[in-house]
């Protein structure tokens, strides 16, 4: 009977110390001067939260772009597991390989367009026929 007692009085005073903590958060504890602490500042009611504004949509970058290309690629051959998983690497690194020869076939064209001190419509058409090709 006396644990039972002593439990529910313990339970009452870390209740109450609770209580007193939460009411007097934010208050300056009084220092090794023993200073009294300062009368608390009325207590300003809380302003509802204001939702956010929805951000304008970015535009995708190229890795999401190439991983929405794959990915409708892979559904449309109803690809699933390690299937797909296959299919997705070998998807993207494909992907990647054609933008790095793009870039290769870009400095060589631009190279040899300088080479030939190309200006103006003549270097437009000898860049188009040089890319295509």
């Amino acid at each position: 009977m006396h644990k039972i007692l002593s439990t529910a009085l313990l339970s009452l005073a870390f209740a109450a110390g609770s209580a007193y903590a939460a009411s007097h958060a934010g208050a300056p504890m009084a220092g090794a001067s023993g200073a009294k602490p300062a009368a608390s500042k009325a207590a300003t009611p809380a302003t509802p939260a204001t939702p956010a504004t929805p951000a304008a949509k970015a535009e995708p970058t190229k890795q999401q772009t190439k991983m929405a290309d794959c990915n409708k690629d892979a559904k449309e051959k109803n690809l699933k597991g390690d299937e797909r998983k296959k299919f997705m690497s070998s998807c993207l690194k494909d992907k990647q390989t054609a933008q790095a020869a793009q870039q290769n076939k870009m400095k060589t064209c631009n190279k040899e367009a300088g080479d030939k001190k190309l200006k103006g419509d003549e270097r437009k058409k000898f860049m188009s026929s040089c890319l295509s090709a």
